[in-house]
């Protein structure tokens, strides 16, 4: 490939891998000098020189580009995108990334909207999984959309960047497929989302907003200071909205599209003709002389500095536009001692008074007009880190002072040993009250049953406890009345019970009502947690902590033999996990891997199939209802993934839906025509079900379930028996449990939730950016919403090895009519 260079006076003319004109910057040697300069017309000859007489890599032109412009651009006798098509030849050096756009299109449903997680101005953003190296592996998927602005010329880019720069704090860059028309690029996944979703965020402490900060500058600190093998790299477009946090919310700095590079020993300044980046991040001296520097990146990052203080955007918008930027009111609040007005509520009380002003003293510095007086990002790094450890040296104090109350004494060596034996836990209070720290420092605290149950006599227990005493109950009425004394301050908390039943093998659900004492009606109780130490936890309330102290008063009524005679342990008040926008709730409903091994997704990049290849596969795609065409065993394989109705042999033949899983275990659906025992119900087709009918129930408060299946139709291991589910939205199920009963082996009763409600908000101590946050998704046996649209529900687990048949017959009954209830059948899936 020729990149053309045309000198004519000051501009230089690069010919472009784009269709439409671009604005490049003109390379200036400092503020005074420009390509009149001696310097800077040799430094062109050269270029010209080089470029003229030599195919140029598409690194090596990428690079140059980066740092010259179009001042006025010219209509040139060249193809259409201004220089010869790409070949493979031309991008053989990135070859190592290239992957096929069908396994693209394969992990995101063909760009299925229920794939997306965000939109920049490259594009949308999907996610979906690739088999990699490492196995299976969440990844995003950015996919280039030119009516955006963004093209050839910035895709090849953020393939340079991001090919070139490695770091902990850098989004990796995975893949990349180029296929026509279509550009994607494969990005490591960050679950967690942008950093502008979680601004507000009440949970998102002030330690771990410094953490995050001090992640991206550390970051920028690479870029704009690299080793001498390396560019310097200016982003460009520094916002809350381009840094993404990861699991365990360490920033990554993300979209490099506006990013330039230029060679580490060029002088700082960059005179351009059209400046880029986003209203209120951009430097006002680079939008205003065209002059782009580190400092430019500085800037940004000063407001973004401000956003994670204010909680807020920089920006007012109104009908999706913005209509002022408050970067200026800041700056003003910091000169007039008024931080207090500006910064987010529920920081006040965390924050260490001396971290805050370092903090805020670096971000205004990052602000200042004159770019001379602005930090360098090594500074800033500097500066933060300070800012953490005055935060640190506050809140562990508080600590310090904490492990001095514990039953027995504590001994330790250094810091890290008494946050290691806090975080198992200690008890205080003559031993009534436990106390722990979670990963983020956040205090757990338990108040014993024999300190909070009031007016009952209490047992020495021969449990696994936290205390001596446990309370049995022997009332259908008793009440609790808790004081808190160490709660972390504005923090989102769950008011939990801990207890035991006298009967096993209960369900997830044991049914008991509960409301505070100033409250007029009970409210039932939600589905249930096993600890690791095998007590129940189940969460009644949530509330926001702005004090250590709170005091509560609860009644309990125990209407069921279930839950009469339990053991109760105390009651736990526990910090929430990070709890998202609504924004984000909205966008990640069903789109987060809480529904992990139900809709797998089928990637033709699965490398190791061939190994996973059942071995009896012929006998098994035999057994299908209809021939099934394929001509090889990579395509078999797939085949198998997907799934195929089967013959049972019986007559309700083809009610049976076999597939395999990603281990290749065998996944067997069974029709609710082939399990459902007469009843008032309708068979209706659905375009989203295995069958060809499924059954949606009339006026009916009970239904029957009964099968029998052969064990060698499934895998040798341990299977979750699924009933598969959709309720209407009106549905009288909604906030109602189903009683099972099972008759074989022999006759037992459970209880579970067809959609649990919410756990409820003690709405006096919320704050008006409060959000209810549940959590189906990390109890076992509660219901989940699959991926397909349809509802799931464990309800018995078997070891086909143990057995020759498995047989099931099942009574389910509800309090309310079923009607509206559809039933496509019972899936087995392999635990």
């Amino acid at each position: 490939m020729y990149v053309t260079v045309v000198l004519i006076f000051r501009t230089v003319v690069f010919t472009q891998f784009s269709s439409r004109p671009h604005r490049l910057p003109i390379l200036s040697a400092s503020k005074h000098q420009n390509f009149q300069s001696s310097r800077g017309i040799e430094w062109l000859k050269g270029a010209e020189t080089i470029l003229h007489h030599r195919k140029t890599s598409i690194k090596d032109a990428l690079k140059l580009v980066s740092v010259c412009d179009i001042k006025e651009p010219r209509v040139m006798a060249l193809p259409r995108d201004g220089v010869p098509p790409l070949t493979d030849a031309d991008i053989e050096e990135f070859d190592h990334l290239k992957i096929q756009m069908e396994d693209i299109i394969s992990a995101t449903d063909n760009f299925n909207p229920t794939k997306l997680i965000g939109r920049g101005g490259f594009g949308p953003v999907y996610k979906g999984e690739l088999s990699l190296l490492t196995g299976p592996t969440m990844v995003a998927f950015k996919r280039l959309d030119p009516r955006l602005g963004q093209g050839n010329i910035e895709f090849w880019k953020e393939i340079l960047m991001l090919s070139d720069c490695k770091h902990e704090n850098l989004v990796s860059l995975l893949h990349f497929s180029i296929e026509g028309d279509e550009r994607v690029l494969v990005y490591e996944y960050a679950s967690h989302g942008s950093l502008d979703h979680y601004l507000s965020d009440s949970s998102l402490t002030w330690e771990q907003r410094l953490h995050i900060c001090i992640g991206v500058a550390h970051s920028l600190k690479y870029l704009h200071d690299p080793m001498k093998t390396q560019q310097i790299v200016l982003h460009r477009d520094i916002k809350s909205a381009n840094i993404l946090l990861d699991e365990q919310w360490n920033a990554k700095v993300s979209d490099f599209g506006l990013s330039k590079i230029w060679p580490s020993n060029q002088t700082r300044s960059y005179l351009f003709s059209h400046p880029v980046g986003t209203q209120g991040y951009c430097d006002p001296l680079y939008g205003e002389t065209g002059f782009l520097s580190k400092e430019s990146d500085v800037y940004s990052f000063g407001v973004v500095l401000f956003e994670v203080l204010c909680g807020r955007l920089c920006y007012k918008h109104r009908n999706g536009q913005i209509n002022g930027i408050l970067v200026h009111d800041w700056k003003r609040c910091y000169h007039e001692k008024k931080l207090d007005d500006i910064i987010l509520k529920d920081l006040k009380e965390q924050i260490n008074p001396d971290s805050l002003i370092t903090f805020s003293t670096i971000g205004n510095q990052c602000l200042n007009g004159d770019r001379r007086e602005r930090p360098t990002m090594d500074e800033i790094v500097k500066e933060l880190e300070v800012a953490l450890e005055q935060q640190n040296i506050a809140y562990n104090r508080n600590l310090v002072e904490i492990s001095k109350l514990a039953v027995p004494p504590l001994s330790y060596r250094s810091h890290d040993e008494l946050i290691l034996l806090l975080s198992k836990g200690i008890l205080v209070d003559q031993g009534k009250r436990w106390l722990s720290i979670n990963k983020n420092k956040k205090v757990h605290e338990m108040i014993s049953a024999a300190e909070c149950v009031k007016g009952f006599v209490f047992q020495v227990t021969a449990e696994i406890s936290r205390f001596s005493k446990i309370f049995r109950v022997h009332s259908f009425v008793f009440k609790v009345e808790v004081r808190t004394q160490f709660l972390s301050t504005a923090i989102p908390y769950t008011i939990n019970l801990i207890f035991k039943p006298r009967i096993k093998n209960y369900g997830i659900y044991i049914p008991f009502k509960y409301k505070l004492e100033e409250e007029t009606d009970y409210l039932m109780s939600g589905a249930v947690h096993q600890r690791k130490d095998g007590w129940l936890m189940a969460e009644l309330y949530q509330f926001t902590s702005y004090q250590r102290e709170h005091d509560f008063k609860i009644e309990f009524l125990s209407d069921s033999i279930t839950f009469s005679r339990s053991k109760i342990e105390g009651i736990e008040f526990r910090p929430m996990e990070h709890l998202k926008s609504t924004r984000m709730c909205m966008l990640y409903e069903n789109l987060e891997d809480k529904n992990k091994g139900d809709v797998e997704q089928i990637s033709t990049s699965d490398a190791d199939w061939e190994q996973k290849m059942w071995p009896n596969y012929i006998d098994l795609i035999n057994l299908s209802k209809d021939y099934i065409k394929w001509t090889t065993k990579k395509e078999h394989y797939f085949l198998l993934r997907k799934g195929f109705l089967i013959d049972n042999g019986e007559d309700k033949s083809s009610n049976l839906w076999l597939s395999f899983s990603k281990k290749m275990k065998i996944r067997l659906m069974i029709s609710a025509r082939a399990i459902l025992v007469k009843g008032d119900w309708i068979w209706k087709s659905l375009p989203e079900t295995r069958f060809e009918v499924v059954a949606e129930f009339l006026d009916q408060q009970r239904f029957e379930v009964f099968f029998r299946i052969k064990s060698e139709l499934l895998s040798p291991v341990t299977y979750s028996g699924l009933l598969i589910y959709k309720l209407p939205k009106d549905s009288p199920l909604h906030d109602n449990l189903i009683k099972m009963e099972s008759k074989n082996p022999f006759k037992r009763s459970q209880f579970f939730l067809a959609r649990p409600p919410p756990t409820p908000v003690i709405q006096s101590m919320v704050d008006q950016n409060y959000e209810s946050l549940s959590h189906p998704c990390k109890i076992k046996g509660y219901p989940k919403l699959r991926k397909d649209g349809w509802m799931e529900l464990s309800l018995f687990e078997v070891t086909t090895d143990a057995t020759k048949t498995i047989e099931k017959s099942l009574m389910f009954m509800a309090p309310n009519n079923m009607r509206g209830l559809v039933i496509q059948g019972i899936e087995f899936r392999s635990l």
